[in-house]
């Protein structure tokens, strides 16, 4: 029996050639410091210039949407009378006593929800009932427990955190190695130290993450919080503004809202870089 080969159809493998991505398109790698200062600017100034591009040529009234130029200006009238900062500081209090309450008490029940098996069986259920419930659901029966002063205002804001953080941190405790965890037992360590020495250090930057996360919600929700009687606030502001068609005054109250949350959301990420070294270089 004659085998033929055909020596001319036979061609060798060649692995194609793998092009790498242009800078912008790299895949979980750190880019050049260059491009992101370009793209964080760019994030900042073209929705600008394209507001100053639509109320300048776009010819709408100003009462739908003021120009930059109109916003500036109310930014300047409200802080000059006092009023801004008064509203700023009211607001900023809610969320710093609303908010800190239900972080001070969220990341201890959520540490041991997520480190014992029976404590979670007894609290998730019941969190993850309340965390379905919307929190402004609640202001009639806040105002008729606790009355239009600050109370319900606080409350408010706690309810709106507390549970979402709680499962939050839990969720991050429960995927903790069980290798770290059985290596401390094995090195002679209790309870006591693996919840200090191993289950805290390793959940550390996750806690941060979800109380980052949560600050916004808390945020949201002074805003809604600020309708229950409130004589100052930046939601109030916003809601006196609307009634009177001052779409400049909303715009000045959502954007100074939005720049104390960019400022507290850097100084998260700060805290993080600083307190959590070892995971900020992962990342």
């Amino acid at each position: 029996m004659n085998q033929h080969t055909n020596q001319g159809s036979i061609q060798p493998f060649i692995k194609p050639k793998t092009m790498r991505p242009t800078v912008f398109w790299w895949l979980a790698e750190d880019i050049p410091k260059p491009l992101n200062t370009s793209l964080v600017i760019t994030s900042i100034a073209l929705p600008l210039v394209i507001w100053w591009l639509v109320t300048t040529f776009g010819g709408i009234d100003p009462k739908f949407l003021p120009s930059p130029a109109q916003v500036w200006s109310a930014f300047v009238r409200l802080s000059s009378t006092g009023e801004l900062l008064k509203d700023t500081v009211a607001s900023l209090w809610r969320v710093g006593v609303g908010f800190g309450l239900a972080v001070v008490l969220a990341i201890p029940i959520g540490v041991l929800m997520g480190s014992f098996p029976s404590i979670r069986a007894l609290l998730e259920p019941l969190f993850g009932l309340m965390r379905y419930m919307p929190a402004p659901a609640f202001i009639p029966l806040l105002i008729l427990y606790l009355g239009i002063g600050e109370e319900p205002k606080i409350m408010l804001i706690f309810i709106g955190v507390f549970f979402f953080n709680s499962l939050m941190v839990m969720d991050t405790v429960k995927f903790v190695p069980k290798e770290l965890i059985e290596a401390t037992y094995m090195l002679g360590g209790d309870r006591w130290e693996v919840l200090k020495q191993v289950i805290l250090p390793y959940v550390l930057p996750g806690i941060i993450d979800a109380c980052r996360i949560n600050l916004a919600a808390a945020w949201q929700l002074v805003i809604v919080s600020e309708l229950i009687a409130a004589t100052e606030g930046l939601g109030r502001r916003i809601s006196v503004a609307g009634r009177f068609l001052k779409t400049d005054e909303i715009f000045v109250g959502l954007i100074v809202i939005g720049i104390i949350g960019l400022i507290f959301d850097l100084l998260f990420q700060y805290f993080l870089r600083v307190s959590c070294q070892w995971a900020s270089q992962k990342r």
